[in-house]
């Protein structure tokens, strides 16, 4: 009989391709794998809550591994301990915690949360975790284009092109900018996302903020369904995932 966990990290991701196993290049999900099949001793593998893009960060990241070890003999808080000693200084381990044996890291998540930081002025201390933006924005009209994301479900014009997906639509609860001092954060929560779409979100946000195009504009690009139509993507340095939900009743009881 197999247990399953669920592993709740945070990783700065400035060194690594994405979570996702990328030949030749180092990832989250390969260095974590690496960590857990030493400590346990089988070959582990893990499946995460979703996969980033190179540089990309998370606050808060879930990952699952199934073995046919109980919890009381992984001794989870004792396996948290081990882990975050042999993980690089950018990789932290927050809890591990017995789930229900159908509940998957992926395809069981309700929402999840994107934070995205812009910088406004030079500041060494947010290299690498921002996208530096000194130009001029407008935020009001930044803000009344982010409003028109809740209107729409079909997100084509934001997804990465050549992308095997069923469906592009997504149920967007939430998309709000706010000013933190040097700091222009940009929330946004959705059932689901599609590959590089909060940064081609943001890149086109910033468009509006320049006054490249107006929020009218922005609401045709999504009706456009064309990637092509949408601004640059912002750079995955100043991408944080921040939070992911699931249902009231994952843990194992």
């Amino acid at each position: 009989m197999l247990h399953r966990y669920f592993i709740w990290l945070s990783f700065k991701g400035t060194a690594y391709c994405g979570w996702q196993i990328q030949p030749g290049s180092p990832s989250v999900q390969q260095t974590l794998n690496n960590a857990l099949t030493i400590l346990l001793r089988e070959d582990a593998e893990t499946i995460g809550c979703g996969r980033t893009d190179t540089g990309v960060h998370a606050s808060t990241f879930a990952a699952h591994f199934d073995t046919a070890l109980p919890a009381e003999e992984l001794n989870l808080p004792q396996l948290t301990y081990k882990l975050n000693r042999i993980l690089p200084s950018d990789i932290a381990i927050n809890k591990i915690e017995a789930v229900q044996p159908d509940i998957h890291a992926r395809f069981s998540a309700i929402s999840r949360t994107y934070h995205y930081n812009i910088c406004r002025h030079k500041d060494p201390f947010q290299y690498g975790r921002s996208w530096l933006v000194e130009r001029r924005l407008n935020l009001e009209a930044m803000q009344q284009a982010a409003d028109l994301l809740l209107a729409y479900e079909d997100f084509e014009s934001f997804s990465k092109t050549n992308t095997q997906v069923k469906t592009f639509h997504c149920k967007i609860a939430k998309a709000r900018w706010e000013q933190d001092g040097n700091i222009l954060r940009f929330e946004i929560t959705a059932d689901r996302f599609l590959r590089n779409m909060v940064r081609a979100i943001v890149g086109t946000l910033v468009d509006v903020g320049l006054g490249k195009i107006s929020p009218d504009d922005f609401a045709s690009i999504i009706e456009s369904k064309d990637r092509g139509q949408a601004g640059f993507s912002a750079p995955g340095s100043g991408l944080f995932l921040t939070d992911v939900v699931y249902p009231a009743n994952y843990r194992q009881q």
